[in-house]
């Protein structure tokens, strides 16, 4: 899988570095077999430093080639032997250095009438805990992120449809932290919303209030199939006045292996207010039901909770992002250990250059069960703090 989703990235850009090098030759005029025979062999051609960033630019502006690369280090006070910052997932590893993200993204919007698409290949150790079942091993460190196709139909404001593999509509936040109030993850983000789908989109903006989308998917991190069923979701995003806007989502149907009769509800909502040029609030909220859920011996499970965010720019290079949230794993099927779970995370943010992010964070974790690490034993604390430093860019 890793062999050959590298090669398909450098055959595009071998391709691309020929074609445009063959275009941008001149046309040699004619010669005479005397000048010919007098002519001294040429050079070969070689393509300079100058040659490749043209080939790159013009990669970039006609496929729309990205890249992004994220790492950091989180350290973890009580210094676990088990090395584990518990109850996380992408900053899971504690007291090392991580390139916990590398990415490359070939995206266009479609225009009205026509094609779009995105390819984004993911890399690191974040791509090992995002894998949609049927597409990647649990440790393999490549994953195909996102790869679909959308069409633009002409039909008033332009109805959307889609198709492929792409990141999930619901929460707050995203797989990549430069998107992020914060470097490390909520909870909510972690274990009460799927990462991907693998299906169909419908989309359309009935005017700038409101826009509905509707879904059939695979369900949850699932690419290729495990029951017969299908999800079903929609999101609608509604604007009342223009500071505040308001995302709804929800999913139903059926997430079990081999078991199309036992159905998973999610309802997800985020509310974005923009109270100043400088100020915003955010609030997201989750709740889940499943039927009959075989991780609670076969009995009804549930999982819900809140997160608020506040952000301010105190400058064009400096900003700093706060949230709290809770999270209650009722029944123990998301964390694997019923619990309550709260933290507070603290943000400072350094727009160091144009596309260079650098993020210190500080955060607070606590349970009301023992779900965390002391030095030598493992689950025997019911609070952890660490602190983390995390860069990210963007080309």
């Amino acid at each position: 899988m890793k062999k050959r989703l590298l090669g398909l990235a450098m055959a595009v850009l071998m391709t691309f570095a020929f074609v445009i090098h063959a275009n941008g030759e001149e046309a040699k005029p004619e010669t005479t077999p005397e000048a010919k025979a007098e002519a001294k062999p040429e050079a070969k051609a070689t393509l300079s430093p100058e040659d490749i960033k043209n080939v790159l630019k013009a990669v970039k502006d006609n496929l729309g080639l990205s890249i992004y690369l994220q790492g950091g280090y989180t350290f973890n006070f009580r210094n676990p032997d088990s090395g584990t910052n518990e109850q996380r997932i992408f900053d899971k590893d504690a007291n090392t250095f991580l390139i916990d993200l590398a990415q490359i993204q070939f995206a266009k919007d479609a225009p009205v009438g026509g094609l779009g698409y995105k390819l984004k290949v993911s890399f690191g150790e974040t791509a090992k805990f995002i894998h949609s079942a049927g597409l990647g091993k649990a440790d393999d460190v490549v994953d195909l992120t996102e790869a679909y196709i959308n069409y633009v139909a002409p039909l008033g404001s332009g109805l959307k449809l889609q198709f492929g593999k792409f990141a999930t509509y619901h929460g707050a936040e995203v797989i990549e932290a430069r998107d992020d109030f914060n470097y490390s993850r909520s909870f909510l983000f972690n274990y009460a919303i799927p990462f991907t789908h693998t299906g169909f989109m419908a989309g359309y903006t009935f005017s700038k209030a409101f826009t509905a989308n509707l879904y059939v998917v695979n369900g949850w991190d699932v690419t290729n199939d495990n029951n017969k069923g299908k999800t079903f979701g929609a999101s609608f995003v509604v604007t009342p006045i223009e500071p505040f806007s308001m995302n709804f989502g929800f999913m139903y149907g059926p997430e079990q292996p081999d078991n199309s009769s036992n159905y998973r509800f999610l309802f997800d909502w985020v509310g974005m207010l923009k109270a100043t040029k400088n100020l915003t609030f955010v609030v997201n909220t989750d709740y889940a039901h499943e039927d009959k859920d075989p991780l609670n011996s076969g009995k009804n499970s549930k999982w819900y909770g809140v997160a608020g965010y506040v952000k301010y720019d105190f400058t064009d290079f400096f900003s700093t992002s706060i949230r709290a949230e809770y999270f209650n794993d009722k029944d123990g099927v998301r964390t694997g250990i019923a619990q309550k779970l709260k933290e507070i995370t603290i943000t400072p943010e350094f727009k160091i250059a144009k596309n260079l992010l650098v993020r210190p964070e500080y955060r607070h974790d606590w349970s009301d069960k023992n779900g965390f690490d002391s030095q030598h034993n493992t689950l025997d604390k019911k609070s952890q703090d660490t602190i983390a430093i995390g860069m990210m860019y963007t080309w």
